[in-house]
């Protein structure tokens, strides 16, 4: 078991633990969840001794190894399984002894502990992580040097985990991960036999691979069993019932001090007053529940969308160098209102394939036919950079609208979800969450038909990943997705590219299939290839499945402007319920009320007959789609 007890921490003067409690059963797997600056990290430093805290103490079975990933990622001209096989100190110091001992007795005993450790399956076991985390068998023997820094972290993380310590901690592993590693990473979790702590802001890992939640709120620490979802009813329960108990104590303690007021005076009644002063004493508060409010976020929807397809590519091909393209024999089309996630692991060129759509890469073959009046919006992880440090948000915007008055310009920055309090703030002040929101904020400004969102959520809480979802699908526009956040697409998008050996195809799976083909790819030795072969047997289908799509898109057309109008329709009939809520206007204005009853009564009927007429068409398009 590991007992954090009392503790108190600070950073910088900032109280961020204040007598934090928490205790993990042995074999925990918790995820540790709260908002950005909470304290996660600095409870990482305390447990790990690297933070002294101020009182209280962490509790841990003595021998026990504590293990994370190591900030500097490693950059020597080892290779990448020789850098994860030395992570087993003990096993590597074995290993050394072993070749100079001379004692019978002694070699006997390494040799037995070289057994116990499972030393002998060390190298297989090192190649299964690397090869989980995207290393095929070439780049395993590759130096560690010859990869850029998000891969080389990758390596800091295959090392941690294959050192297998007693307590695990992971601090935001997946912001250097694809979607296809941290689908692995996610069953390595669940499956790990030690105690596992992590600090995550994706919801689905959070659901999948932890069985409990330790929530850091207000400088304190609070148990859950479960994952996030649970985590998150509980919560709300216990918020209803506090806020339920701070009332009623509310309502006692303005009774007794009533009382108090009235005849503290008054010699009679001295003593039943002091009586009840001892009382209000005793009774003490219920403290309000703080509720953490976050920014919606706002994209500004497109003036008019262009007819589909918005984008059509035959036969193209794109890359960096002229005559070496990434990708080629590219055949797509995009319409109007297509939402689609880009799955493929890093390096196959899902960033390539954005770059390409967006402008910014210029096919190298092919034909590539855009709607003329087509306005795109681009948003990469990388443009943190691009924003001028000393200037703030209002500044960033007002560049964009220089003639706009103030009040105009400011109302843009608080469509990007930035705080009243932020807009003034430097950018180089800001933090990765609120430098994200004003990128996406600035690629979305000029109304794009088309959003594509290269990693949109590494430096976004779990709270703005929501408010990202939401504003998504209230966006009328096209959308191209990349993302390791399986909850952000699976809530977002409806159609499914794969970006795999060179090219861009359909997948017809969902969201479960292509788990379970990542997750079985990472088991085996070769994964590449064999994932590739799963879905190159699907290849046939896919075109099939394309071409009808393609007879089938007037009839699409129909199914999605009845969608639209179903939409209106029932905004109409909720304004309309809400005047209709109101006593006043039957008694000031009876026959305008009677008018919008009828305009209700008239939505209502319409509305009813445009989700039959979905349903009849919809049916009809998935029975042709099925055939």
């Amino acid at each position: 078991m590991i007992t954090i007890s009392d503790i108190s921490a600070r950073v910088a003067g900032r109280l961020l633990l204040d007598h934090a409690s928490v205790s993990l059963p042995a074999g925990a797997k918790a995820g540790l969840v709260g908002r950005n600056g909470a304290g996660k990290s600095t409870l990482f430093r305390v447990i790990t001794g690297d933070l002294a805290s101020e009182s209280g103490s962490v509790s841990i079975p003595k021998n026990a190894r504590i293990g994370q990933v190591a900030q500097e990622a490693p950059g020597t001209e080892d290779a990448l399984i020789e850098i994860v096989l030395a992570a087993d100190k003990e096993r590597s110091a074995l290993l050394v002894e072993a070749e100079n001992a001379t004692d019978p007795h002694r070699i006997a005993e390494i040799q037995m502990r070289l057994v116990d450790i499972d030393a002998h399956s060390a190298e297989a076991r090192a190649a299964s992580i690397l090869a989980g985390l995207g290393f095929d068998q070439e780049a395993q023997s590759r130096s560690a040097s010859s990869f850029s820094g998000g891969w080389r972290m990758r390596v800091a993380l295959a090392a941690v985990l294959f050192s297998e310590p007693d307590l695990l901690l992971l601090d935001e592993p997946t912001n250097y991960l694809d979607l296809e590693g941290t689908l692995w990473l996610e069953d390595y979790v669940r499956r790990y036999p030690h105690t596992v702590i992590i600090i995550s802001h994706d919801r689905d890992l959070l659901n999948n691979a932890v069985n409990s939640i330790v929530h850091l709120d207000q400088k304190k620490l609070t148990f859950y069993r479960g994952g996030y979802d649970q985590f998150e009813r509980q919560k709300a329960e216990a918020d209803e019932l506090q806020t339920k108990a701070r009332a009623k104590n509310e309502v006692a303690r303005k009774h007794l001090q009533s009382f108090i007021d009235r005849f503290k005076a008054k010699a009679s009644k001295a003593r039943q007053a002091q009586s009840r002063v001892k009382a209000l004493e005793r009774m003490g508060t219920v403290a309000a529940v703080i509720e953490d409010h976050v920014q919606p976020i706002t994209f500004p929807e497109p003036e008019k969308q262009p007819a589909s397809p918005i984008v059509a590519i035959s036969g193209g091909a794109v890359g960096y160098e002229p005559g070496k393209p990434i990708l080629r024999g590219l055949n797509l089309r995009i319409d109007n209102d297509d939402r689609i996630a880009l799955l493929g692991s890093n390096g196959n060129g899902k960033s390539t394939f954005a770059k390409f759509i967006s402008g910014r890469l210029l096919a190298e073959a092919g034909e590539v036919k855009l709607a003329p009046t087509l306005k795109i919006g681009f948003f990469a992880q990388h443009q943190l950079e691009d924003l001028i440090p000393d200037q703030s948000p209002v500044e960033h915007v007002r560049r964009l609208m220089p003639d706009a008055p103030e009040a105009k310009v400011r109302a843009r920055v608080a469509q990007m979800g930035l705080a009243t309090e932020k807009m003034s703030t430097a950018a180089k002040d800001l933090s990765g969450g609120e430098k994200a929101r004003l990128l996406m904020g600035l690629a979305a400004f000029h109304a794009p038909n088309l959003l594509i969102l290269d990693e949109p959520t590494n430096h976004l809480d779990i709270d703005s990943r929501r408010a990202l979802i939401e504003a998504l699908n209230d966006y009328e526009g096209a959308v191209i997705l990349i993302s390791h956040d399986r909850h952000l697409i699976e809530a977002t998008v409806d159609r499914l590219w794969l970006v795999n050996n060179g090219t861009v195809t359909t997948f017809e799976g969902d969201m479960d299939e292509y788990r379970d083909l990542v997750v079985a790819s990472g088991k085996k030795k070769d994964e590449k290839p064999q994932l590739a072969e799963e879905f190159a047997s699907k290849a046939d289908q896919r075109k099939l499945n394309a071409e009808k799509r393609a007879s089938l898109a007037p009839l699409k057309k129909k199914i999605n402007e009845i969608e639209s109008l179903t939409g209106k329709l029932e905004k109409l009939i909720q304004a309309l319920d809400a005047e209709l809520a109101d006593p006043l206007l039957y008694e000031k204005a009876p026959a305008k009320a009677a008018e919008k009853a009828k305009q209700r009564g008239e939505a209502a009927a319409k509305l009813a007959a445009a989700e039959e007429q979905w349903l009849e068409l919809s049916s009809e398009y998935e029975e042709a789609m099925a055939g």
